[in-house]
């Protein structure tokens, strides 16, 4: 298992503890561990002081276990519970690229993670090369629309709001514009998204000014209602208000994701244990 740089700086105790977990993960499921990355705050670089870390991977079993009449009643997830901080759970290959298939955001949104604490050489850089020809951007605008108007809706029409779910409206909004712009999967760091409105001025330094709140802010704090970040949001979810996101799976792309997990299974059925 390889420790890759990232962009945001992680604890070395806590790099450490997660790596370990990942470690034992794999000692006691007899898996491997291909891809574990960091999701959430962390890595869309807005987290709190307190914020949990959410360490996803994926796994992958030896070629035979594969081979069983009742592969579809065993459990495909490994999940523990969340001790110090430290969220992790993981998703075997086979979930991983039914997921993939769908256009699943939250397995999107891990391989462009920049927080990367385990990484095969192989796997995420062959699942990344297939975006293009697998993702569906119309899901993905439908399902960041769904995640603004939910946060939205449910937590900042009031006078004073959870300081938090700005940014669960700003992301995936700001996520939508740069798919609509560039015609690709939307990267997951705030701070790129972030200059899509860099022209409007006022609106870049209102959120500015909330982003250095949050960084310094406990996860459950609340904050006065922001007008002009308000008027954006409402302004974003008007004109997608009719949105409905209408084209299916690509059947033939199956064939490139049967191909990549033959050769995960092959790469680790020839590596030494």
């Amino acid at each position: 298992m390889d420790l890759i740089t990232t962009t945001e700086l992680i604890n070395a105790d806590v790099k450490k503890e997660i790596l370990r977990r990942i470690k034992a993960a794999e000692t006691e499921h007899d898996v491997k561990v291909l891809y574990a990355i960091e999701s959430g705050s962390r890595a869309w670089g807005f987290s709190s002081p307190n914020s949990d870390y959410d360490v996803r991977f994926i796994y992958a079993h030896k070629k035979d276990w594969y081979l069983r009449v009742d592969l579809e009643g065993k459990r495909d997830v490994i999940e523990y519970p969340i001790v110090d901080e430290i969220d992790i759970n993981g998703w075997d290959i086979r979930k991983a690229l039914k997921l993939f298939w769908k256009s699943n955001p939250a397995f999107v949104e891990w391989l462009q993670s920049p927080i990367v604490y385990v990484d095969d050489g192989h796997f995420a850089q062959q699942a990344k090369a297939l975006i293009p020809n697998i993702v569906s951007l119309h899901k993905g605008i439908y399902h960041y629309l769904h995640m603004a108007k939910g946060n939205f809706r449910g937590y900042l029409k009031q006078d004073v709001v959870p300081l938090k779910k700005y940014f669960y409206v700003l992301r995936p909004l700001l996520a939508i514009m740069w798919i609509e712009k560039y015609n690709q999967a939307a990267p997951i760091e705030f701070e790129i998204l972030r200059q899509l409105v860099a022209n409007n001025k006022v609106l870049d330094e209102a959120i500015t000014e909330l982003l250095a709140r949050k960084r310094v802010s406990l996860e459950k704090e609340y904050a006065p209602t922001v007008p002009v970040i308000n008027e954006f949001i409402e302004s974003e979810l008007q004109r997608h208000e009719n949105y409905i996101a209408t084209n299916k799976e690509r059947d033939a792309e199956f064939d490139s994701l049967n191909r990549l997990f033959k050769a995960v299974l092959e790469r680790n059925d020839n590596c030494p244990s």
